[in-house]
């Protein structure tokens, strides 16, 4: 039977449960791209079954933040993934700020061990810095989905490194986390 994964393309395009944005990137324009060519992937690997929450780049989720939010976790559970993968980008004021990171409900779960994977494989394929897996309990896709659930941060938008790595190769980050979904599963 084939693994399960939802692949949730974090925010919307527009004002409703939009993301950030830094050197000419949106973030949900980078995360529909990552998300689209991860699953992709997938879809081409006998092994796993994929949906993802966005079907088409100018799709908007929801009517508001929380509604866009519980669209995405609710489309997960009513599916039954066995994992779900929330794809962002950063953003932080200070521009030499940089790195990967994901971050899940707790320490030591299965989504904790799968973070680990996810971002060792985004680090090597992508080239980024290490900012470890982090602990987040109140990030509602980590609380309210019922599968093991990572929130990946695939860089900042406002470094000027990690921007130009996003921008001109965003194909090394779906395939660093396909990469580590492999290394993890398998």
């Amino acid at each position: 039977m084939a693994i399960k994964i939802f692949i949730d393309q974090g925010h919307n395009p527009g004002t409703i449960n939009g993301g950030a944005s830094g050197n000419g990137l949106s973030e949900e324009s980078v995360n529909f791209t990552v998300g689209s060519m991860l699953a992709d992937m997938l879809d081409s690997d006998p092994r796993f079954a994929v949906r993802t929450s966005r079907m088409y780049p100018t799709q908007v989720l929801g009517s508001d933040t929380t509604s866009s939010l519980r669209q995405r976790v609710n489309m997960a559970n009513y599916w039954q993934a066995d994992y779900f993968l929330s794809i962002h980008a950063n953003y932080n004021a200070n521009p030499s700020i940089n790195g990967s990171e994901c971050y899940v409900f707790q320490r030591g779960s299965v989504a904790w061990n799968l973070a680990q994977d996810l971002l060792a494989g985004i680090v090597a394929s992508a080239g980024t810095r290490d900012n470890q897996v982090r602990v987040n309990p109140s990030l509602y896709v980590l609380r309210a989905t019922t599968m093991p659930a990572v929130l990946i941060e695939l860089g900042y938008l406002t470094n000027p490194q990690d921007a130009q790595k996003l921008r001109r190769d965003p194909y090394a980050f779906a395939n660093g986390i396909y990469m580590g979904l492999l290394n993890y599963l398998f």
